[in-house]
């Protein structure tokens, strides 16, 4: 392995400033990679400490993170902080030269942080809550546990091979490998049929999005002869209009699947089927951001195609609205946070699809939605680990006596998702919207408007999520959970509370930290360009954060009369408006990607299936059987009888003499 090559994109002479921290980065994928073999191959022997190593091990990624990132800040900003370290020699064939290297730049040191710091959370709360998952479901203590922390080490180090990747093809190996591991973890409880489905629906409608990304890297190297980041977006001019809209329509189709964009949705709220720290990982630092990532990355492609610009704008624009409004109809508080997910991943998506004046405003969502959407689930499984798994929010009610740091740190998590002023999701999701509005004709009237639209549905179905929860009657008293057992209301132990109070602290502040003095865009600036401001909008500048907070307090009024002034019934209505059916029903999502997605792709297996056993399998069936049947014929001639030989001599000697009599002997 070289180490020793670590290239500055603008500094030839820094191969002897850079330390043994750069030199040795490969050690932040290494740390949960080692984890996850020790714990899959270890067994039994690790039951009692696997949890505790998953944990290290996440924590050691961040801890070597936090130093890379102070090592990259000691590099003059007019340097551009851009470092590539090549490590071997990957896929050398002919033409064909892959390395395996990592991009050390400020745009993968932020998801790095990101991915190891919200995920070290994550894996610490997991303790207490795969504990009770134990006690209450499998009665092996430890087994599963240790299993579950070695599937979320493989997904944290997938993930860090995607980000930190210098090539498309590395992060194509990272794509794969977040996919494999999301399949492991949304199916762990594999003795639900349900999760099961789920695991295999978000397994194949990935493969649909990869397909696309797959496609996308085939014609940058058929175009350019490299899929190398640092030469792909040198040479980006040199790609012909057409190709570089196909090439940006690939990539945001293999987006749309690994983030769960309109059309390939549909997968995301079934991921809920894992356990709740799995639906944290995914939807709030790893997998669902992937997509963000892989668009922001491809920025110079991007930036010289508008009608790629374009295509990724109407795609967030839609799925932000088709998120909130079927997160308005649903009664299982994980599938709400699921579809708030959808909405706000379509917030991040129309950001890096306004190209220069959104790419930065994008990460820095994505980053603040980190904090704050992971401190929802983690909340969200409190409640449940506090109401026997129960997630139907008709059986909750008045929990914020029984659960108060729970109340508090999901309340300014709620608070922060909603854009409540000063806090985390104000900055960033306002931010997308002035830029949305910034746009010109049309587009900002369009794209503005459904950002706005969006923030004021955001509240709605948010306040009815915490109004159902915490707020009204104790609803479940005298009833039972799914389950069939008693509910007990009670707190959560401190190895769980104590990341939820961490991540309610960074929806406080983060938004705050990452605007103050554009500190988040200048950094972020040598990896996806400076912040273009828009020169006019079609609102004025000044209006546009009064009427979002407006709209919002909006939302959350019309929920508070719909659901917090009245008795909200135990029983789930069915008879609605043909709108909440709409919802209930996911707006057509799953119809849709039935008939363009698994349909084909089953017509197209039986097709094959049938092919394979009655094409293939039946010519060498087929052939082996005329052999069969002409051995078995051809042996009765094979007797081991003198007499029998004789007589079949006299028979053809008599057959070859009729034969000459027949045309003659000639003479």
């Amino acid at each position: 392995m070289n180490t020793g090559a670590f290239l500055a994109a603008d500094s030839p002479d820094v191969l002897g400033a850079v330390g043994g921290i750069q030199q040795n980065a490969w050690l932040l994928i290494a740390f949960p990679a080692l984890g996850a073999l020790i714990l899959l191959v270890a067994g039994r022997r690790a039951n009692g400490w696997g949890h505790i190593l998953g944990c290290a091990t996440v924590i050691a990624s961040f801890v070597y993170g936090a130093l890379l990132f102070g090592s990259l800040l000691g590099f003059p900003a007019e340097s551009g902080r851009v470092r590539d370290l090549h490590l071997y020699s990957w896929i050398p064939v002919n033409a064909l030269q892959v390395d395996f290297g990592l991009r050390i730049d400020p745009l993968s040191m932020v998801f790095v942080l990101l991915i190891t710091g919200v995920g070290a959370l994550i894996h610490i709360y997991s303790i207490g809550y795969m504990a009770h998952d134990q006690e209450g479901r499998t009665g092996r203590e430890n087994t599963e546990r240790r299993r579950f922390f070695g599937y979320l080490n493989l997904f944290v180090a997938a993930m860090l091979i995607l980000v930190l990747g210098n090539g498309f093809v590395t992060l194509y190996l990272g794509w794969e490998g977040v996919g494999l591991a999301s399949y492991l973890l949304i199916g762990f409880w594999q003795n639900r049929p349900s999760a099961a489905a789920a695991a295999t629906k978000a397994f194949v409608m990935n493969r649909v999005g990869d397909v696309g990304l797959a496609l996308a890297i085939f014609l940058l190297f058929a175009n350019l002869g490299t899929t190398q980041y640092s030469e792909v977006f040198a040479r980006a001019g040199e790609l012909s209009p057409g190709v570089l809209l196909a090439i940006t329509l690939l990539l945001l189709l293999g987006a749309c699947g690994k983030s769960g964009q309109v059309p390939l949705q549909a997968w995301l709220p079934d991921a809920m089927e894992g356990p709740t720290p799995v639906s944290a990982l995914i939807h709030a630092a790893t997998m669902v951001t992937a997509g963000v990532y892989l668009i922001a990355r491809s920025s110079p492609l991007y930036t010289l195609s508008p009608g790629g610009q374009l295509a990724a704008t109407i795609v967030g624009a839609v799925t932000l609205l088709v998120g909130c409004i079927i997160g308005c109809a649903y009664d299982d508080i994980k599938k709400v946070l699921a579809y708030s997910t959808v909405s706000q991943i379509g917030y991040m998506m129309l950001a890096v699809g306004l190209g220069p004046a959104g790419y930065a405003l994008g990460i820095m969502h994505l980053l603040t939605h980190g904090f704050f959407k992971a401190g929802l689930f983690l909340g969200a499984g409190s409640v449940m680990h506090g109401m026997n798994d129960e997630v139907d929010m008709r059986k909750f009610g008045g929990l914020y006596r029984f659960m108060p740091i729970t109340f508090v740190t999901f309340g300014l998590g709620y608070l922060a998702l909603i854009g409540f002023p000063f806090l985390s999701g104000y900055y960033s999701k306002d931010a997308i919207i002035e830029a949305a509005f910034g746009q010109e004709g049309w587009r900002g009237w369009v794209f503005g408007g459904a950002a706005m639209l969006g923030a004021a549905i955001t509240a709605f179905y948010m306040t009815r999520l915490v109004l159902m929860t915490f707020f009204g009657a104790k609803r479940w008293e005298n009833l039972k959970a799914s389950n069939g057992k008693d509910f007990h209301p009670h707190e959560s132990p401190a190895v769980m509370t104590a990341p939820m109070i961490v991540l309610a602290v960074g929806s406080i502040a983060a938004g705050m930290f990452f605007a103050g003095g554009d500190r988040l865009t200048g950094f972020l600036a040598p990896s996806l360009g400076e912040l273009q401001e828009p020169t006019h909008t079609a609102i004025p500048h000044s209006m546009i954060p009064l009427l979002t907070v407006v709209l919002s307090a909006l939302g959350v009024l019309i929920a508070w009369l719909v659901v917090g002034r009245k008795p909200v019934p135990v029983e789930r209505p069915q008879r609605v408006s043909p709108i909440v059916r709409a919802a209930r029903a996911d707006l057509g999502g799953n119809a849709l990607n039935n008939a363009l997605a698994v349909r084909p792709a089953f017509g197209l297996a039986r097709g094959l299936v049938t092919v394979d056993s009655r094409g293939v399998d039946g010519a060498v069936n087929g052939i082996a059987g005329f052999l069969g049947f002409s051995s078995g014929r051809l042996r009765r001639w094979q007797t081991g009888f003198v007499r029998s030989y004789a007589l079949s001599m006299l028979f053809g000697g008599i057959v070859v003499i009729a034969a000459l009599m027949v045309v003659g002997i000639p003479t």
